[in-house]
């Protein structure tokens, strides 16, 4: 925590932890004994009490699926359980986590304006706001595909960017992303731990995240804050984000630091996020104040953080408007991303948006979905059995393995950098496509596979 921040010590946000735990305990203890789920606890996103036993009842779980799954996973408390257990499809959106990677691109402006800004203060209010507006994605409680090893996903026609995303290694999960246009370069290894807890899952975000900005050559990092996926089991899902998002500008020393409120009492707090910009000297010099669910401002500040006067709270970021009642909670951009209008010419046979369980589980099939996810993870077992067999390792198309590894608060990463082939590639295409604008989905087949004709053992 940074040390000019008037909010520093912790006090009255550990207290209303404690507070939130003894309470979560009591009605576990209430609730859960009356239903016969000792152990797991059932949180109220609004904070109530009066109807704790209706929100343990409540869930996309039938209670004979839900009896059979905490039977399979109560072994697993406490563990990671990032790839661990093969999960019920019905739990699942139709989309990889590739995809899920490419929604950040939703609000890519943001980072067009902040190479375009003069003002090195402002420009860090832009890249943050950013990076802030996928979290309105973020909390779907759905769950994305895990991409196959040596899955895709390419994304154009948004903003004048080439996305592209890679499966890198299967286990432990990591994907690896590079997306461009004229005013920025983002590069992202991805990779999550999780820590199973009954009824929640808390997941800690691995993952090194790079921003360059063109005109200047500033590089951004970010340092996300933990995620907190409450009743798994039974009870509303929902998502919390508890902590601190920490922005650094490498090139100049000057940071962003914003908390995310943990949901308190009666849902206070829930959605708020504010904190400062801060010079290289760690003074505060604009403050952000808003919801990561709706909308972003900010005010110029003096040195005690209190707004300068003359000046006035300015929105800098807001949500885009939504389908009403989409059934998945999608944006229409979210809808984008699963079809080819956002894909190039010639979309390469491994992309997520051909995975059949997917395709199968948008339209609505979940058996079907459910059939074909399993031959997608027996297919995977093969592959992983052949290579071994044959002393085999599995190598990224478009992204390098690192000798760089980058310090994390939740661990170490191993880092992925983009190799700059997928540019030859897509160049390539487009040159030999002798102008023909429709995207080319003759591959229908998914084929993210390293080995042709390999049957399922």
């Amino acid at each position: 925590m940074d040390s000019t921040d008037p909010k520093q010590g912790g006090g009255f946000f550990a207290s209303i932890a404690t507070s939130l735990t003894n309470f979560g305990s009591a009605m576990t203890k209430s609730v859960n004994g009356i239903l016969g789920y000792e152990g797991l606890e059932v949180v109220n996103p609004e904070g109530g009490t009066e109807d704790a036993e209706e929100e343990a009842k409540r869930g996309r779980w039938k209670h004979e699926d839900r009896d059979g799954h905490w039977k399979m996973m109560q072994n697993h408390v406490g563990s990671d359980v990032t790839s661990l257990v093969t999960l019920p499809v019905l739990i699942f959106e139709p989309m990889s986590m590739l995809q899920k990677m490419a929604e950040l691109m939703e609000y890519s402006y943001l980072l067009d304006l902040a190479d375009e800004c003069e003002d090195p203060h402002m420009r860090l209010v832009y890249a943050t706001s950013w990076f802030i507006s996928v979290y309105y994605a973020l909390q779907r409680t759905w769950k994305p595909f895990n991409p196959i090893l040596g899955e895709t996903y390419e994304m154009v026609n948004h903003g004048g960017i080439t996305f592209i995303a890679e499966q890198v290694c299967h286990h432990p999960p990591m994907s690896a992303g590079h997306a461009e246009n004229e005013h920025f370069i983002y590069d992202i290894t991805s990779k999550v731990k999780t820590k199973f807890l009954g009824n929640s899952l808390d997941v800690y975000p691995l993952g090194r995240t790079r921003v360059t900005l063109k005109r200047d050559g500033v590089v951004l990092g970010l340092v996300p804050p933990p995620t907190k996926v409450n009743n798994l089991i039974f009870g509303r899902t929902w998502v919390d984000s508890p902590g601190e998002m920490i922005l650094t500008n490498f090139t100049t020393g000057d940071k962003v630091v914003l908390y995310f409120q943990p949901c308190g009492w009666f849902g206070a707090g829930r959605y708020e996020v504010d904190g400062y910009v801060y010079n290289a000297a760690e003074e505060p010099k604009i403050l952000m104040t808003g919801k990561w669910n709706e909308s972003m401002s900010f005010q110029p500040c003096d040195l005690e953080g209190e707004p300068l006067p003359g000046t006035e709270l300015k929105e800098v970021w807001r949500v885009a408007d939504a389908p009403e009642k989409d059934r998945f909670q999608y944006t229409h951009f979210a809808h984008k991303l699963n079809s080819f209008d956002t894909a190039p010419k010639k979309l390469l046979a491994s992309d997520s948006r051909l995975r059949p369980d997917r395709y199968a589980l948008e339209k609505g099939d979940l058996s079907q979905a459910g059939f074909e996810k399993s031959k997608l993870e027996e297919r995977q077992r093969s592959e992983k059995r052949n290579r071994e067999a044959n002393s085999h390792q599995f190598t990224p198309r478009w992204f390098d393995f690192t000798n760089e590894v980058t310090p994390t608060p939740w661990g170490d990463l191993e880092v992925y950098s983009y190799n700059g082939k997928y540019t030859e590639h897509r160049a390539a295409v487009d040159d030999s496509s002798d102008g023909v604008q429709e995207t080319d989905i003759t591959p229908t087949e998914f084929n993210p596979w390293q080995y042709e004709n390999l049957a399922s053992e």
